[in-house]
């Protein structure tokens, strides 16, 4: 006899995540850098905290169920993706779409790296702790990817760890995360996180040739 809880088949659909609905839970500022030129992202909450600085990833995670790791996706325009920063834990990225810079390098220093890959659809990258990265679409259309991270509590403190460059660009844009990592919005935080979703998806649209919410990996337009 199994000592596994049984599952109805009602809790086993909270389990499911379809693209078509996970398209339209994007947060298109998770991270206090989100804002920053450069930087611009939509990301996904799959399952657990992503590392999300932003709290509002709880209310748009996809699976709420507790796992023994954690999952993000997101998408972003040519030329975007994270800025330098570093984590405690494990962070593998596998591509799902589009061509990616991958940087990686152990100086707080952004531009003092120590190598860097470009990788394609099916490729994956796996930064252990410690090391910092940045990331970005080095092709010319909309890039995916697909992220697993090992467990960790969130708001326990930084998280990510940004160089003082970054906080600094941040804090001048009107965001910050407070001691134990959460982001602290701007009085206009609701206005610029809306011009910032129409933002990205009208380059979506642009890039890619339908809407966002019309888009399906295996149904693009030719």
């Amino acid at each position: 006899m199994s000592d596994h809880p049984v599952l109805s088949a009602e809790d086993m659909q909270k389990r499911v995540v379809r693209f078509d609905h996970l398209k339209a839970m994007g947060i298109p500022i998770m991270f206090i850098d989100s804002v920053l030129p450069g930087h611009q992202r939509m990301n996904y909450a799959v399952i657990g905290d992503t590392a999300s600085e932003n709290p509002d990833f709880t209310a748009q995670r996809a699976i709420t169920a507790p796992h023994k790791f954690q999952i993000e996706m997101g998408w972003a325009p040519p030329g975007s993706g994270p800025a330098w920063h570093t984590h405690d834990y494990v962070e593998a990225f596998f591509v799902l779409e589009g061509e990616w810079r991958f940087v990686w390098g152990y100086d707080p220093d952004p531009a003092k790296p120590d190598g860097e890959f470009i990788l394609g659809k099916w490729d994956l990258i796996s930064f252990p702790p410690g090391v910092w990265r940045r990331f970005e679409v080095s092709g010319a259309s909309i890039g995916w990817f697909f992220a697993i991270l090992d467990p960790h509590e969130v708001f326990t403190g930084k998280d990510p760890i940004w160089p003082p460059t970054v906080v600094q660009q941040a804090q001048a844009a009107g965001f910050y995360a407070d001691e134990s990592g959460k982001m602290v919005k701007p009085a206009d935080y609701d206005a610029i996180n809306a011009a910032q979703r129409d933002e990205l998806l009208a380059k979506f649209k642009t890039l890619v040739g339908v809407p966002l919410d019309q888009f399906h990996p295996d149904k693009q337009p030719e």
